[in-house]
């Protein structure tokens, strides 16, 4: 068997995803998908600690991206600015290449409540980084904590959208107009108090 080769991770994770779309989550060992590219089972678990990490490997470049955006904005941005800004950063890791690679990773979670509460940590893990960081550029609660989770939440649905079948949209698009939403809802709700 072949003991390395450049891109093990990757092949490890697109032999995953297949075998967990065609075979099942709970039916698919590490074994088998490290078999499947010519791997031993221990060369899976020196790349991942288990087969769910197979599809959440790579979370840290998700929060390093929005926060990428939140450093490069201006300082005196308001905190749904900043909001975009990490927004638009993020999306630049979901090109529309990508698509139909998320939409299969999203239908293996789906299929599996373990790796449904994984995703909902994901999302949680970046919503407290995007918390930390506004509290970091001088944003008082409760603001900072409103914007990080409004970031995540906007994310979640926009991702939703963007892996809809037929939708054509960039993710970038799909997260402006979720987010003018969410601008128009709080509006309409500010509006309606006074």
């Amino acid at each position: 068997m072949v003991r390395w080769q450049p891109g093990t991770s990757g092949r490890l994770q697109a032999a995953a995803l297949e075998l967990f779309a065609s075979n099942g989550f709970e039916q698919t060992t590490a074994a088998e998908i490290a078999q499947s590219v010519g791997l031993t089972e221990r060369t899976f678990f020196r790349h991942f600690s288990d087969k769910r990490e197979v599809l959440f490997h790579g979370q840290e470049l998700l929060v390093e991206a929005f926060l990428a955006g939140l450093v490069e904005a201006p300082g005196e941005a308001t905190p749904m600015e900043l909001v975009a800004a990490a927004l638009e950063s993020g999306a630049e890791l979901f090109p529309d290449e990508r698509r139909d690679h998320s939409r299969l990773r999203q239908t293996v979670i789906e299929q599996n409540p373990a790796l449904q509460e994984r995703e909902r940590h994901k999302m949680s893990v970046l919503a407290a980084a995007l918390g930390d960081a506004l509290r970091g550029r001088g944003i008082t609660e409760p603001a900072a904590t409103l914007a990080a989770e409004s970031a995540a939440t906007v994310f979640g649905v926009a991702f939703t959208q963007w892996i809809a079948p037929g939708e054509q949209r960039s993710i970038s698009q799909i997260e402006q107009a979720v987010l003018a939403e969410l601008r128009d809802l709080t509006a309409a709700r500010t509006a309606a108090r006074t």
